[in-house]
């Protein structure tokens, strides 16, 4: 009787360079619609100043939507750079990673371009928290398969208090937004509390798994 053949997997080191470039690409899509902008602002006989000022919404939303991309960027590299298999499972988890990715620049030029709305305060900050949850989908398949990553069993748990802490977070954001409407999404300031509220989130989830794993090494 032949045993279970092992689940087929990908080389981590396309995976990962596969990921850099939808990033990539989907950083650089940001910046289109201010390129256009641009043009529109060259027919009109605007000045630099004219120009800045009339975009300033476009400018302040392309910059906050690259940093963010970056931040989620980092983290990804960070989180699979102990991987050393990629499963099916984990790579479509990751697909729907760079989904929300890749849709980021619509809702970004949506802030940039038209009038605030409820709606778009659910798609902007809506996008980024399904970011978050696909982020930590990925921490507990790790945490499941184990076999799959070097990394510490901390580490892991450590990534996943870090990916609640940001989805409550992006919650919280969120309905301030939907409520606050036009001037919801300074809502995103309570991204601020990410740090301190991922360490206490951290301490919890560390001090259940020393409870009930009390002989189980890190």
């Amino acid at each position: 009787m032949t045993g279970r053949s092992p689940a087929p997997s990908f080389r981590p080191e396309r995976f990962k360079a596969f990921v850099d470039a939808v990033v990539a690409i989907a950083m650089t899509l940001l910046i289109l619609p201010l390129t256009d902008s641009v043009a529109e602002a060259a027919a009109d006989h605007l000045d630099t100043a004219e120009f800045l000022a009339a975009h300033a919404g476009q400018l302040l939303s392309f910059g906050l939507s690259f940093l963010l991309i970056a931040v989620f960027w980092m983290g990804h590299h960070s989180q699979y750079r102990d991987v050393q298999a990629v499963t099916p499972a984990l790579l479509w988890i990751n697909v729907a990673w760079m989904a929300t990715i890749v849709w980021l620049p619509v809702p970004t030029a949506m802030i940039g371009q038209m009038e605030p709305d409820p709606l778009q305060a659910v798609l902007y900050i809506g996008t980024l928290l399904l970011t978050q949850v696909t982020t930590l989908a990925g921490w507990l398949y790790l945490q499941r398969h184990g076999e799959l990553i070097t990394a510490p069993p901390a580490v892991i748990r450590g990534g996943i208090a870090g990916d609640l802490a940001a989805i409550v977070l992006f919650a919280i954001a969120l309905v301030i937004a939907v409520a606050a409407s036009p001037n919801g999404y300074l809502g995103l300031l309570v991204l601020l509390l990410s740090s301190p509220l991922s360490r206490l989130l951290n301490r919890i989830v560390q001090r259940r798994h020393r409870d009930s794993h009390p002989a189980t090494p890190e």
